[in-house]
Order: structure tokens, then sequence, then C-alpha cells
């Protein structure tokens, strides 16, 4: 519910997502086009594409909440949410990022101050997708009882180039929350992202000679 996924999502945006199912709803057909493709940690220094944030998923890690025999109305719809959201930054970058969120929009990110405000983040996301590519996978998602805020979460991806050229990923978790607006729009109210957890074993291992 964030390349925060901000040359920096301010987590998850970049410099703040879905696996194949074996039918799509009409609700969620726009998640069936991103079925390919990973996503909302910070990138290395001196590789960030503009100032402040992070990026999405490993693939073939998780496994796509879409795979649940059911779905209830409003997962359905933040699901929903999250494609559009997604493919909107992917063809805009940190300017299409920063449109999703509210006025009073909040994003917290590893080892950055949070930053309050929509105005603030789009200060910070500034990264153009050509530079920049940002992209997440739910994992999940669920909505409150009065069904005007809710909640998603899951993995992102951030890919970018070095100084030399080089290919650069960083990939972290990602969790943002989403409120229904007076007008009935629907924004990102808090975007925050952490970095991917070492693999299993790597936590405590001691240096190879």
């Amino acid at each position: 519910m964030s390349i925060s996924k901000n040359q920096a999502h301010l987590g998850r945006y970049a410099p703040d997502r879905t696996k194949r199912i074996s039918h799509c709803l009409p609700i969620v057909a726009i998640l069936c086009a991103l079925a390919a493709s990973p996503v909302t940690a910070q990138m290395p220094a001196g590789t960030q594409p503009g100032p402040g944030f992070d990026a999405l998923a490993r693939p073939g890690v998780v496994s796509s909440p879409l795979n649940q025999p059911t779905l209830s109305p409003g997962i359905l719809l933040l699901m929903e949410l999250e494609g559009r959201f997604s493919q909107a930054v992917a063809a805009g970058g940190g300017k299409a990022f920063a449109a999703w969120f509210a006025d009073d929009a909040v994003t917290l990110n590893n080892g950055r101050p949070a930053v309050l405000g929509r105005a603030n983040i789009a200060a910070q996301a500034q990264w153009d997708p050509k530079d920049y590519q940002l992209t997440w996978t739910p994992q999940g998602a669920q909505m409150g009882p009065s069904n005007d805020m809710g909640f998603t979460w899951g993995h992102y991806e951030g890919h970018s180039r070095d100084k030399n050229n080089q290919p650069v990923l960083v990939s972290g978790r990602y969790f943002t929350v989403w409120k229904k607006l007076p007008d009935g729009t629907w924004k990102v109210a808090m975007d925050a992202s952490s970095n991917e957890p070492p693999a299993a074993g790597e936590c405590c291992a001691l240096p190879k000679p």
C-alpha cells in the first residue's frame, strides 16, 4: 500500500507487482498483464537515480495472493489499485509515483527520516523511468471493516545502472496503506519499505577464506 517504492522510493519508491494465475477476474485483469514482473530497499550509494528512494521482489521467491481460491471484493479492489499504481510508475517514474499519495501521506524508509506530505514526497521522487525501473509484487492485502482503508504488502525490486553502466539490482519489502478520500478516490496514506532480509543461513555465517 513504497525510488519506497523515490533517485531513491523513499523506501520502495525508486530512485516504494504479480505472478501468473490460471484465470483473471475482470477487476484484476490489469494485474495479469504484470504477471511476469517482480516490485515499494534503498539503492547503493552512487547508484541512485535521484534523491531519496528504494525498490522490489526477487523473481520466484513469492507466491501470488491471487492464487487464493477466494478473494473478497475489498481485497480485489486493493489489488486492482496496486496494479494501476505499478503500471503508472513503470511508465512515469517518480513523478507518477508521487501522484498516488494523499496530501497528508507519509513515507518511512531504511535509515531515513519520515517524509511528511505529498509535496515533500514528490520533491524526493525525482527518478526518470529510463534510468530507474521500480516494480513490485504484492503478497497480500487486507481491507478494513469500514471498506474505506486497507493495506497491501509484498516485495519490490529496483533496476538501475552504476557509473560504469553495470546493472544494479536492489530489492526489499514494502507495506502500503490505502485510504478512500471523501470524493471517492483512493490514495496512498503511508508507504514503508525495508531491505531484503539475508537468505536463509547467511545471517550469521562466517566469511569464507
